[in-house]
């Protein structure tokens, strides 16, 4: 329905029809530049409905966008723009000065801004994207289906950076359908649903989760410019939203809040995202009357996803014991002094018993879009994230990093990001626990634990030191 609102902005209301056409304009613009199909091109710019229509016309047009963070400056924006190769970057006025310090550090690349308002300034040497779309038709673009399949890539989306600089993940044709389509089939979405995104859309939870429905299945979604903890539940009532959208600091953030009127005058019923800890599961179920928290886990370049569907709290996702055979994930039982799997006299590793924690990983099938892994724009960066001779020789698993621990019934739980540990009297100790109880002891506030080395102690390696902001 061309006529149906597909993405509510402040008090803009865009319609799937023009998103249609300006995306078309975009893509048929975009196509008379000096660029190949295949090409990358970096998009940087805030939460706006013109994101998506920019990266959906780059998409119609044959090329790749690569969602840049726009909290980068410098060296690190550098770097994100040449790990996806990008032979060029479209970036919003907001994000001008960030551009013009940089411009002159990528030689070739060229430049577009994307204006909000009329007249505003652009950067030297850019262009003028809107002045240079007025003219371009809106019909649809003409697309040879044969040069292009379901596993070419669609877009880029960055990790990060926990693990080093930010590295540009490959999401395909197929991953963003299974994964925008498998949180409005598996958490029960409707057509009617209004779905609250006040994430950022250079994120996999923002730009799939929360957007992709809309692209894929035809709901309405809200988009916020940034994130506000005290306009959350103003926003929700007063879009109407019955879904909203979180991650595991939103959550405390808002209970932070001091009690309001708004805390249940809303019609969200169902929340979905990552990172709820399940010490503040239930009081934020109670206080805020949401009747379905979604809760998912997953990579954005892996193929081991996990979803919670059935509010146990805590929970990041369910696979049945027997389900093995099905959706090959498991855990690996690790060394604690280098992180590398337990092998077995047979060269194999050991798989974790129940509440024992472990590395999280899932078998590559290239065969199957589930458990398929495209990694990286970097090859070599994705190689590392392969785990060999995992059951069987000459298997392949990819290696999350990530610590859970899965109980008897098959329901996993977070536990901590392996290097994010630390050992203390023979046990390893998990920093986002510690983090979870320092925040409840003193009211929600935030605290960052990690640990350190303790001099003349060898029965103590390591200890804490906390933050509080």
């Amino acid at each position: 329905n061309p006529d149906k609102i597909v993405i509510i902005f402040e008090d803009q209301r865009w319609t799937y029809g023009q998103l249609d056409e300006y995306s078309n304009r975009l893509a048929r613009y975009i196509r008379t530049q000096p660029m190949s199909r295949g090409d990358s091109v970096a998009v940087i710019m805030e939460n706006r409905p013109e994101y998506v229509g920019t990266w959906l016309g780059l998409s119609k047009a044959g090329f790749v966008g690569a969602l840049v963070n726009t909290n980068l400056r410098k060296d690190v924006l550098i770097h994100s723009i040449k790990a996806a190769n990008s032979k060029s970057v479209i970036f919003g006025a907001e994000l001008r000065d960030a551009i013009d310090e940089i411009k002159d550090k990528l030689p070739g690349v060229g430049l577009y801004q994307s204006s909000e308002k009329p007249d505003t300034p652009v950067v030297e040497g850019a262009v003028d994207l809107n002045k240079s779309m007025v003219n371009i038709s809106s019909d649809a673009v003409e697309v040879d289906l044969s040069l292009g399949c379901p596993r070419d890539k669609l877009i880029y989306i960055y990790t990060s950076g926990t693990t080093g600089m930010p590295k540009a993940a490959v999401i395909n044709n197929l991953r963003y359908m299974l994964m925008s389509c498998g949180v409005y089939y598996m958490l029960g979405l409707e057509h009617t649903d209004r779905v609250y995104d006040p994430l950022p859309l250079y994120h996999t939870a923002g730009g799939i989760i929360g957007v992709g429905p809309a692209l894929c299945v035809g709901i309405t979604v809200v988009l916020r410019r940034k994130f506000s903890a005290s306009k959350f539940w103003a926003d929700c009532i007063e879009h109407r939203c019955t879904v909203a959208q979180y991650i595991g600091e939103i959550c405390r953030f808002l209970l932070s809040l001091p009690p309001s009127p708004n805390d249940t005058a809303h019609n969200v019923r169902l929340m979905y995202g990552n990172g709820l800890r399940p010490q503040i599961w239930e009081s934020f179920v109670k206080r805020f009357n949401v009747e379905q928290i979604g809760e998912f886990y997953g990579a954005t370049e892996g193929n081991s996803n996990l979803v919670n569907i059935d509010n146990r709290p805590g929970a990041v996702g369910f696979v049945p014991r027997f389900g093995d055979a099905l959706y090959r994930v498991a855990l690996l039982r690790i060394d604690d002094e280098t992180g590398e799997p337990v092998r077995g006299p047979d060269g194999l590793c050991t798989r974790c018993k129940p509440d024992e924690p472990g590395i999280f990983v899932g078998k590559i099938n290239p065969k199957k879009a589930v458990h398929d892994f495209r990694g990286y724009a970097d090859e070599k960066e994705s190689e590392k994230k392969i785990i060999r001779d995992v059951f069987k020789k000459g298997d392949r698993f990819f290696n999350s990093g990530d610590i859970l621990v899965m109980d008897e019934l098959g329901y996993f739980y977070f536990k901590d990001r392996r290097g994010d540990t630390f050992r203390w009297k023979g046990e390893n100790v998990a920093t986002a626990e510690v983090e979870a109880v320092i925040s409840n002891i003193i009211g929600l506030r935030d605290s960052v634990v990690y640990g350190v080395e303790v001099i003349n102690n060898p029965n103590s390696r390591a200890s804490s030191y906390i933050k509080m902001f």
